[in-house]
């Protein structure tokens, strides 16, 4: 007796899901679900065993919909997000086998930024123990055999693949391409997180009109998971910008968009 989503934010982690989702919700035609990342489609808590009547249960009652809709004669979305939804190499097939019409919503961070942060929050959650610089240089061995295994067993679970993967999660390209693989262009929006922290009011109104709702204007802006941290290195961050160059080009070619990630 209770929906699907009818939106969903799939990433990328550290990228400003958290903020965004907490703004979208506010709208009064938005109802969250009952945790914002519920994992289901992901295997990083094995909840996809649990079937469609546990992930159903994170949502709002059809007949809480029926009231909204019928009794006050207002519109009636719900959605969630979970970042790990767009690295995960199942969970957009999954995705999309459920869920065929839903809409895809993905925020997108200059991905050395986006390592970055990635990395200080593992520390903050105890699982990093290395100096980002050795993360970085650790983590083609950590990952080595993890996506095969990941891609033989749809019930394996990679503690290295989820928490590690400060680079790879950053060549959005093999990501995306998985997205449309799946779904249409008319069903993806794509953001760039900079321009949402700098013109939060711009970026929401693109996600209303994506999901077919009114206008709102938002009060106040809350940002969600504010991390306070040192400087990157700048030898560091110059030999990141190097690395992710080329991986960045084939974005700005795929998309049609230059994110200007070049700093």
């Amino acid at each position: 007796m209770r929906i699907l989503p009818d939106f969903l934010i799939v990433g990328a982690q550290k990228c400003g899901t958290s903020s965004l989702y907490r703004n979208l919700v506010r709208h009064p035609s938005i109802v969250p679900a009952f945790v914002k990342e519920v994992h289901f489609f992901d295997n990083s808590r094995n909840y996809f065993q649990k079937g469609v009547g546990w992930y159903k249960a994170h949502f709002p009652s059809l007949l809480y919909k029926y009231y909204i809709t019928h009794i006050c004669k207002n519109d009636f979305i719900t959605g969630e997000a979970s970042p790990f939804y767009l690295f995960h190499p199942h969970a957009l097939r999954r995705i999309s086998e459920l869920l065929p019409e839903v809409k895809i919503i993905v925020i997108l961070r200059n991905p050395v930024d986006r390592a970055y942060s990635h990395y200080h929050h593992e520390v903050e959650k105890g699982r990093e123990t290395l100096s980002f610089e050795d993360a970085v240089r650790m983590e083609e061995e950590r990952l080595r055999g993890e996506f095969d295994k990941l891609m033989a067993d749809e019930k394996y679970t990679s503690l290295n693949y989820s928490c590690y993967a400060y680079l790879l999660r950053g060549i959005y390209v093999d990501q995306l391409k998985r997205v449309y693989s799946y779904f249409e262009k008319s069903q993806v929006l794509i953001l760039k997180s900079e321009d949402f922290f700098k013109d939060s009011q711009s970026t929401i109104d693109k996600v209303f009109q994506f999901l077919g709702l009114p206008g709102w204007q938002m009060e106040h802006f809350k940002k969600a998971n504010v991390g306070s941290y040192q400087k990157m290195n700048s030898a560091t961050r110059n030999r990141l910008l190097n690395y992710f160059e080329p991986h960045n080009h084939k974005l700005y070619e795929y998309l049609g968009i230059n994110f200007g990630w070049d700093k």
